[in-house]
């Protein structure tokens, strides 16, 4: 079993800065694409960044130059540098990881248990 645990949320004023980290333990063999993912109140999940093993990068359009996605393989670490924050980035954050516990590298997803994010004056 694989558990994901989240930190740095928090209330923050609009425009300012937080960052957010995860680190994934338990039964790691390897580590695949890790991610970000945000659910606002009354809204579907959805993607904020994701980034591969290799560190390749992609991210949403919303936060794109905002939000600098990072990982710490040794660590088994993500993390998500949000700035110049706005109230619609208010949501709760979850990181997600693609896990695989043995040779046979066969993954499977895993999500954390979400860190609230709130933007406001």
């Amino acid at each position: 079993q694989v558990k994901l645990v989240e930190s740095g949320g928090g209330l923050v004023q609009p425009g300012g800065s937080l960052r957010l980290s995860c680190a994934a333990s338990g039964s790691i063999f390897n580590i695949n694409t890790m991610g970000w993912y945000r659910q606002a109140p009354g809204k579907q999940r959805e993607l904020v960044a994701t980034i591969s093993s290799g560190g390749s990068t992609n991210y949403a359009d919303s936060v794109r130059g905002r939000f600098t996605i990072s990982r710490d393989n040794a660590k088994n670490s993500v993390y998500l540098q949000m700035n110049n924050l706005v109230p619609e980035d208010t949501a709760v954050y979850y990181c997600n990881a693609e896990v695989a516990h043995s040779l046979l590298y066969r993954y499977t997803t895993y999500w954390g248990q979400g860190t609230q994010v709130t933007v406001s004056s």
